[in-house]
């Protein structure tokens, strides 16, 4: 009885498949709208974070209250020794932080977030987009590194020259997946971009220090044990993993973008539900005579309920692997185009997940044409 049951199920989407069509495309499409657009917005806010992501260290170090690395105000540089005494620390480093405009013949102004590394071979900061190289090549006053996908935003290129906030400076390489959300990147050394940015050429203080630590699973001991006390902190101390999660929902939130998104996430799945659940229920409307006959057959009516339940079932599956498969596709061609997006397997499963639920509701709502099914209707 089992197996008949399923294959009722299957059967009926089979044969009456352009019944189901509209069912599966809007299951699908609500995938797709969430998912590609979820993906563009963790990587885009991602990119506040690229910082802290790309920098080899376990613990940063900034001004009290901030929220977000580019909020970084100026930390005493005394704190750095005081970092050194702890016996787990490696290797601490100044992360200097600066703000310009780029001019470039022919090109108006643009807003451009200076980066200033160490430039020896071991330096943390950039650690992960930055060669040995490439921080060589920095040693020269005034050289800067500036991301391969914004070389036609500032029309240029290596070995071109440009202005920052009237300074000249020449490019000497590329970097990669570097993309600055509201601004350009630009990497120098800390002493070129102490150059370029006045605000900084009269202190010897920095945005951050960065830790390295001998043994990174200590990061959550070795923070609480560097943690000042007192009502009078100089500075506060994160995990990399902390920091980086914090900048990222500073700007999700603040910016108005995660309420946006959460916002057209319900629209999207409620579009999909009604849709959804309209087209099922004209699909068991239009059954209604079978349905009706099977229970004249003596089918009892919960049974009947567990048919259109699994159909259900069915179109989101089916719905759910088409979303797939175009949303991945749409996220591939993004990331060929430098656009930035971000997927995870959790965020996968989360709208897996809801995508299925979007296509069960639909079929309990569709639940309510079954009562129509009444043997009697058989002999009018």
């Amino acid at each position: 009885m089992k197996i008949a049951k399923v294959s009722l199920a299957r059967a009926s989407l089979q044969y009456e498949w352009r019944r189901y069509l509209p069912a599966i495309f809007a299951v699908a499409f609500s995938g797709l709208l969430v998912l590609v657009q979820a993906a563009l917005m963790i990587g885009m806010f991602a990119t506040t974070a690229v910082y802290i992501d790309k920098t080899g260290a376990d613990l940063w170090v900034g001004f009290p209250g901030t929220m977000s690395i580019d909020q970084g105000q100026p930390v005493s540089d005394d704190v750095e020794a005081f970092l050194h005494m702890h016996p787990e620390v490696k290797q601490v480093e100044a992360f200097q932080w600066g703000q310009g405009q780029w001019r470039q013949p022919g090109l108006g102004k643009v807003a451009v977030f200076l980066i200033g590394v160490l430039t020896h071979a071991d330096s943390l900061v950039m650690r992960e987009v930055l060669t040995p190289e490439a921080k060589k090549l920095l040693n020269e006053p005034n050289s800067i590194l500036i991301d391969e996908a914004d070389q036609e935003k500032l029309n240029a290129t290596v070995g071109d020259y440009a202005e920052i906030n009237g300074n000249r400076v020449k490019i000497v390489a590329l970097t990669q997946d570097l993309k600055a959300l509201g601004g350009v990147n630009v990497v120098a050394s800390i002493t070129t971009v102490r150059n370029l940015d006045a605000s900084l050429k009269s202190s010897d203080e920095v945005a951050y220090f960065v830790v390295k630590l001998k043994n990174p699973a200590y990061a959550e001991i070795v923070r609480d044990q560097l943690k000042p006390t007192g009502s009078l902190k100089r500075y506060e101390i994160w995990t990399k993993d902390e920091f980086s999660m914090m900048s990222t929902l500073f700007w999700l939130f603040e910016s108005g973008a995660g309420i946006g998104f959460l916002f057209s996430t319900i629209i999207a799945m409620v579009v999909g539900t009604v849709i959804t659940s309209q087209t099922l229920m004209a699909a068991v409307a239009a059954a209604i005579k079978e349905y009706a006959t099977l229970r004249a057959l003596g089918v009892v009516f919960v049974k009947l309920k567990f048919v259109v339940l699994e159909q259900s079932l069915w179109v989101g599956v089916i719905g759910l692997i088409i979303s797939f498969v175009l949303s991945f596709s749409l996220i591939w061609l993004a990331q060929v185009n430098y656009v930035p997006v971000g997927l995870n397997f959790s965020l996968v499963l989360l709208v897996a997940i809801s995508v299925m639920a979007v296509a069960l509701f639909s079929g309990l709502l569709a639940l309510r044409q079954l009562k129509k099914a009444d043997p009697a209707a058989l002999l009018r």
